[in-house]
């Protein structure tokens, strides 16, 4: 497993990556300064500067609290802060290493990903 870092502030949360070609071609756009939006009040949202390649990815899957996910229909990165169900489209990329809530108050403005 890789390891990236969500950097918002001065806080940082690890997230392994799963060992996929969707996820390699990921960590070679970053690092990247992404605005991130709250989403459904089960997710913040950031739109990647290029698509990921996901021929070889799943059809969707099943998120959980702390998995980063990637919504190949809409070209969006998901770290999710609630469970959700199962949806098309919806790629699993890796889990944070640690707690989500308390990033939850911080500003996700310009949140970054790195190496």
């Amino acid at each position: 497993m890789s390891t990236i870092v969500l950097t918002i502030g001065a806080q940082s949360l690890p997230i392994q990556l799963l060992e996929r070609p969707y996820t390699q071609a990921l960590m070679a756009q970053l690092p990247l300064a992404l605005s991130w939006e709250d989403f459904a009040a089960s997710e913040k949202i950031a739109y990647l500067p290029t698509p990921l390649d996901t021929r070889l990815a799943p059809d969707g899957c099943d998120a959980k609290a702390g998995d980063l996910a990637y919504y190949a229909p809409w070209g969006n990165l998901a770290l999710f802060y609630q469970d959700t169900g199962y949806a098309r489209g919806l790629i699993h990329l890796g889990k944070c290493d640690g707690d989500i809530d308390r990033f939850l108050t911080l500003d996700w403005e310009r949140a970054s990903l790195s190496i």
